[in-house]
């Protein structure tokens, strides 16, 4: 089994060399993995600190930012594994944490992913405002689904690689996060999840994730929400 790891990146210089040695360094069992570094129109010294893994990634550069979820786009048509899994190229989320994702996900063949939930571990949850609008976000996403989700923004999310590449994704930005659960959710697939770390960075360190992204994100829910709701008043099929 192949894993694709998708790394989208903009201005993580500091971090980016990092992350991607303790993504190589991963010990996944029987699972091989490969990794999509995305350079989303980085003005530092990205490219500089991808240098040395240039021969052992998957490189796409946008010339310009067009955000996290146009980064995740660009980088599936090139992913060949049957799972996927996105990796922020900063150090919030613990690459070592990957591993029991997969476990997860082998012992329930029933789900198509897993989340990795901050809010089911003791460790580090963020800032108290952001903490707040992830937990309203997830809170609607159980409402108009019917779900029991802890954590629908988390950046991990383990996702067989069929499921997700017929999800037609259309975000460009962090609502890609939200697109993604609902467009699973509004296929009834199942979604499980595991606790793991978190160390949330400060807005010096290049924090990126704004309120307004919140916003985009139940605009999302709404639409995905309601094309369901047409579908299913219509007789129409789930899809």
């Amino acid at each position: 089994m192949l894993l694709s790891i998708i790394v989208p990146v903009h201005n993580e210089a500091k971090t980016l060399g990092e992350v991607l040695r303790r993504l190589f360094a991963l010990s996944l069992g029987e699972t091989e993995k490969e990794i999509i570094v995305v350079n989303d129109g980085s003005t530092d010294a990205t490219r500089p600190a991808l240098a040395p893994f240039l021969s052992r990634v998957v490189y796409l550069e946008h010339q310009s930012r067009r955000g996290k979820g146009a980064a995740i786009r660009a980088a599936l048509p090139r992913a060949t594994g049957e799972l996927v899994v996105v990796q922020d190229g900063d150090t919030e989320y613990a690459p070592e944490e990957i591993p029991a994702l997969l476990a997860a996900l082998r012992a329930h063949p029933e789900w198509a992913a897993v989340y990795g939930s901050r809010n089911l571990a003791r460790t580090g949850r963020g800032y108290s405002r952001y903490i707040l609008g992830a937990w309203f976000l997830t809170a609607l996403v159980n409402l108009f689904f019917r779900s029991k989700l802890t954590d629908s923004y988390t950046c991990y999310k383990l996702i067989r690689a069929a499921a997700l590449k017929d999800l037609a994704l259309a975000g460009t930005g962090f609502e890609i996060e939200m697109e993604l659960t609902a467009k699973l959710l509004k296929r009834g697939l199942g979604i499980g999840e595991i606790p793991i770390s978190y160390r949330p960075r400060s807005f010096r360190e290049g924090k990126k994730i704004r309120a307004r992204d919140g916003i985009r994100g139940l605009v999302v829910l709404f639409r995905v929400w309601r094309e369901r709701a047409g579908a299913l008043s219509s007789g129409e099929p789930r899809v």
